[in-house]
């Protein structure tokens, strides 16, 4: 997901909950691990809203979305990728939710 929105493994780490660098590299190499619940939550999110995204729009725009700086009220013109990592857990479960009742999820 994150080479697909074209983040930067320092913003992903943050999503992520804050991971140092070499927890995050670690990660990468080695997947088999328990995580813990915030991570886990973090995680649901991001595919909830990768997943809402696809089915939204077509695969080059629903890549390209978190990007991309966004008029509705909750993003005040910010990027959604800004609003997450400035607004942490609860900005993300937002992000969910409203790409969730856009698609009649909710």
């Amino acid at each position: 997901m994150a080479a697909q929105w074209r983040v930067k493994d320092e913003d992903a780490r943050e999503l992520l909950g804050g991971l140092s660098s070499s927890a995050f590299y670690e990660w990468k190499k080695n997947a088999d691990r328990m995580l813990d619940v915030d991570r886990i939550t973090r995680i649901s999110f991001l595919i909830g809203i990768y997943k809402a995204l696809h089915i939204l729009y077509g695969d080059k725009l629903a890549d390209e979305w978190v990007m991309l700086p966004n008029q509705n009220i909750i993003f005040g013109g910010q990027a959604p990728l800004q609003y997450m990592l400035s607004g942490g857990l609860i900005a993300m479960q937002t992000v969910r939710k409203l790409l969730d009742a856009r698609r009649g999820g909710l």
